[in-house]
This record gives C-alpha cells, structure tokens and sequence, in this order.
C-alpha cells in the first residue's frame, strides 16, 4: 500500500511516499480502507521534530484520524464491523496510507449524511474543543477569547462557546477576510495576533481563553483574563511558550487567574466517544459546520504540511487515497 513517512524531520520536504505492507488487525482491532485522512497540527509538530523526546524516529508512519469502511477485524472483534463505514483514531501514527488499522473502541460508525472529509475534521478536534470549554468551565454569558481560530479546533470552538450563550466570542485573526468567516461561525469579535482590539467595541479582558497556538506570544494572552479567568492551552502549534510565563500568573495573583493544559489522552474513551458521536449526528443534520481547506491526494501530503507552516489553511486539509 502507499503510505507517507517521515524520511527526514523537519521542512515538509522531509515527508516521503513509501510502498508498505498492507498491515494486519491485531486482536481487538480493525483495518480501514481510507477514503479520508485528516491533517493536523499535531502531525506537523511531530514532523518539525519537536515530539522527538517522544521516542518519534525516522520512518515514523503520520496520522491519526481517517475514515473508511472496515476491511478486516482482529481476533476478539464483532463480524458484524466488517463493511462498515467508519471514523477512526489511529493514536499519534498510521492515518496516512490507503489502509490503518485502529483499536474497536476508537472507531466510531458514521451517519448517513456525514462525508468522510468531514468526519476527519471534526471528530478529533470538535472532542477537543468540547472538553477545552469543559475544563474552562464555561458558563453562559461569559466572554471567551479563541487563539488559533482559524484551524479545525478552534472553528469547533467558536461555533460550541456561541450555542452555549457567550456573551462575546473573539478570535485571532490574520485578515479581515478570515475574521469574516469566523463570524459567520458565531465569532462576535476579531483581534490581531497579538491579542489588540480591531474595534471599539472588544472586551478589554476575557473570561476563557482557549488557545491552539502557545509559542513567545502566549503571555500577552494571559494578560487578557478577567479576574477570575481561566486559560486552557491545546496546543504548541507556534512552539513552546517562554519558560518564565508563569511569572505573568503570579504578576496577576490578585486576580485570581488560572492556567491549564488539556490533553484528551486525560479524557475516558467513553465520554469521548459519547460527545463525538453527537457532534457527528449534529454536522449530518446541519447543525455543526465542518469546514474543509482543501482535499488532496495522499502523495501530496507535504504540500497540505507547507500550507499549515505557512498559515494558509482556514479550517482542515484532507488528504484522499
């Protein structure tokens, strides 16, 4: 089968088309014939090296959502899977070939009406955004400031903080073009990258900030808490924050700021399955917006990795078979 490994770490160049075997289900697991695989920011972290304390060696197979229909089922695994259309997490490695396999209970049937390009953009990152507001503890009529707007988990994001009655939802954003189309996903307000106001009308400070992007710029973010506010940072997408940011909380002590990370690892694979296979049903009726960049075939994967480096993609790549 054609896969796509990680020859090189680094630029996208580094990514390479391979031939592999077409692998086996191990009892307990299910083989997907690919007809989506998603293209996220975690997989480019990885790629770029910096996952590398990780155990991530050269070779290293991406991906880690498709969706398909099933091929083959391991030892211990119902027939009845077989022929199935599916989503699937695939952990952090084995989305990015025609065939994966997946453990059965990170496999998810899909409903009619959902396409398999947006079953891969919303089922990992709309959890995502999901236990993110969680952990924020979000309440009606709080204002919730989303960095990194603009990539799958934080379009999750803002449509889930809008239906759950913020009373303002801004978003980073490079463009005005961009700030737009967060708008018509519920966003109420746009800021720069820096986290200045576009408007008169912004909220000076901000009751949840939810941030995708991490890197030198995270503390200005901080600063933008309300009293008693809470950030909840998902990602390292622009790298790690500075190693010092913890002085900005204690600088804030009286406020009685909070900071936190979310990783889904955390979340009991239930619970997750549960919100996703809700969030499904919701995009097959209309009701949650998936939004696609761009499809492309599988040999082209690092072209979907320079267009996330380069901050082109507005929602998520897909890449197909």
């Amino acid at each position: 089968m054609k896969a796509v490994v990680i020859r090189e770490f680094g630029d996208p160049e580094g990514l390479e088309v391979v031939d592999l075997p077409v692998p086996v289900p191990e009892p307990g697991q299910v083989r997907i014939a690919t007809e989506a695989i998603g293209v996220g920011g975690v997989d480019a972290v990885i790629r770029r090296g910096t996952m590398a304390g990780l155990g991530f060696r050269k070779g290293h197979l991406l991906g880690s959502e498709v969706a398909g229909r099933v091929t083959a089922v391991g030892e211990g695994v119902d027939a009845s899977w077989a022929g199935r259309r599916v989503w699937a997490f695939t952990g952090l490695s084995g989305g990015y070939a025609e065939q994966a396999v997946a453990a059965v209970e990170d496999v998810l049937p899909l409903p009619e009406g959902l396409t398999s390009a947006d079953a891969v953009t919303l089922g990992g990152s709309g959890v995502v955004a999901h236990f993110a507001l969680e952990r924020a503890r979000f309440a009606p009529g709080e204002s919730v400031l989303v960095r990194g707007a603009a990539g799958s988990i934080g379009i999750a994001a803002v449509q889930l903080a809008a239906r759950g009655g913020a009373g303002a939802v801004a978003v980073t954003t490079s463009s005005a073009e961009r700030g737009a189309r967060l708008r018509e996903l519920g966003a109420t307000h746009g800021v720069d990258r820096s986290g200045e106001g576009c408007g008169a009308d912004t909220p000076a400070g901000f009751d949840v900030v939810i941030d995708v992007v991490g890197g030198s710029l995270l503390p200005l973010f901080l600063d933008k808490l309300n009293p008693n506010g809470r950030f909840v940072a998902l990602g390292v997408v622009a790298g790690p924050p500075p190693t010092d940011f913890g002085v900005r909380l204690m600088d804030a002590f009286r406020r009685s700021v909070s900071f936190a990370t979310l990783s889904t690892d955390t979340v009991p694979g239930p619970d997750k399955q549960a919100v996703r296979a809700s969030q499904f049903t919701e995009a097959a009726r209309g009701d949650l917006r998936t939004v696609v960049h761009e499809v492309l075939p599988l040999d082209q994967a690092a072209s979907a990795h320079r267009a996330m480096d380069a901050g082109e993609v507005f929602g998520r790549v897909v890449l197909v078979p």
